[in-house]
């Protein structure tokens, strides 16, 4: 079986054990991909079942990512219910040190918008669960949440097109034995709330498959990629996602190149956009092979850098800092006997137990922080280059250090999000 006779079966399973079902479509490749794969399906099994397609339009993107989704949301009339949402969310930004996330739609800077917002959309005021606080990847689960209550549906499945080979978290998100609830025990599903999961069809495609597949079918597909490949953008970093993330950071200055009206635009839209534009991807914003100033440690090199920052830019990472040093200290960190060896021969001092709580076959590691150490996985172990490259990256949640939410921050999520349930 080839993974398109995969996806199928997968389909097949979906559309039969779930009464509603919709795709998150971003508009690019891989949602794109999923949502043909799903009308072809329909089409030849399902033939009258509605499919619903969500797109979040995050307003500054390229004009031709617009025009596709218009074409796409406008086919298919018989077989789409289309949830266009245009909502002034908070959304990471690391173009900037001075602000951490910016809002599309903000009322109030209407006047800079990149663009005018799309007829027959839904904003805040079509979500009662929406808050000012909510970040967009709480707004995608809260509005799953919503969606099967407003169908009064008996399970809702939430089809997203993300693949594995995109990034080890993706693969994580599949083969890690400590995520989500899965449905019936199918790696490839997570549970979001009761009776609603999401799934992942084509989670083990390759970037061939998906071209071979448009190719092959005659899918529509984002032409933007075309412009990509004529610019010499190689396959893995063609990304048409928000351009001001951590990974978009090397290719946002091809807006200048492909839609130099849509980057004037961006550069007065938000903050640190210019300077991302021309240094992203460099060493200047903790890229490549990033170089320690003569006279600094990287630890000393760390306070300097914090020193040039907001005050509460400052204290956020400072936190992130004292988190991550208790955890090596009183927890420790899982790491392959390989690596183990190698700290040992570098003469680092570690403690290591047998016994850990993790479903993993490494060992826990118990260490003080250290300023920088010479072994093939530097980016497992806690140094103070590593939350240098963090900070220049403008990583404000520290990804780059493996860090999610902290517990004041989850904990701090969880009130917002019970008040505004209850209200």
């Amino acid at each position: 079986m080839n993974v398109y006779e995969a996806a199928r079966q997968r389909l097949s399973i979906v559309f039969r054990d779930f009464d509603h079902v919709y795709v998150s479509f971003s508009g690019g490749k891989d949602s794109g991909a999923l949502l043909n794969l799903c009308v072809d399906y329909l089409r030849a099994h399902q033939p009258g079942r509605k499919l619903g397609v969500f797109h979040i339009d995050y307003e500054a993107q390229y004009a031709m990512t617009t025009e596709y989704v218009d074409k796409v949301l406008e086919e298919n009339p018989d077989i789409f219910e289309v949830y266009r949402v245009c909502v002034p969310f908070k959304v990471t930004t690391c173009t900037s040190m001075y602000q951490d996330y910016w809002r599309p739609w903000e009322e109030a800077k209407s006047d800079i918008w990149v663009r005018k917002m799309p007829e027959k959309c839904l904003g805040a005021k079509d979500f009662p669960f929406f808050h000012e606080d909510m970040w967009d990847y709480d707004f995608q689960n809260e509005f799953a949440v919503w969606l099967h209550e407003k169908k009064r549906a008996k399970r809702t499945c939430c089809l997203v097109g993300i693949r594995t080979q995109e990034s080890l978290l993706r693969w994580r998100a599949i083969h890690s034995s400590r995520h989500y609830h899965t449905f019936g025990g199918l790696k490839w599903t997570s549970q979001v709330g009761e009776n609603v999961f999401a799934a992942y069809p084509i989670h083990d495609w390759l970037t061939t498959d998906v071209w071979t597949a448009n190719a092959k079918f005659g899918w529509r597909y984002n032409h933007l990629y075309d412009l990509f490949y004529q610019a010499g953008v190689p396959f893995g970093s063609m990304r048409v996602a928000s351009p001001f993330i951590s990974s978009a950071q090397d290719s946002l200055k091809l807006y200048k190149v492909i839609e130099p009206n849509t980057w004037g635009r961006l550069v007065s839209r938000v903050n640190g956009v210019n300077f991302a534009g021309l240094y992203g991807g460099t060493t200047a914003m903790g890229w490549k092979s990033i170089r320690l100033p003569q006279g600094h440690t990287w630890e000393s090199y760390m306070y300097f850098l914090l020193s040039t920052l907001p005050e509460e830019t400052r204290q956020g990472y400072l936190m992130k800092l004292k988190t991550s040093i208790k955890f090596w200290r009183e927890k420790g960190g899982v790491l392959s006997d390989e690596t183990i060896r190698d700290l040992r021969a570098a003469g680092v001092n570690i403690e290591v137990s047998e016994m850990t709580n993790y479903n993993t076959p490494k060992k826990p590691v118990r260490m003080e922080y250290i300023d920088d150490v010479d072994i093939d996985e530097f980016q497992y172990i806690p140094t103070y280059k590593r939350m240098c490259i963090c900070i220049m990256k403008n990583d404000h949640v520290c990804k780059y250090m493996g860090f999610a939410l902290t517990k004041r921050e989850t904990e701090r999520k969880r009130v917002v999000m019970a008040k505004y349930h209850n209200l």
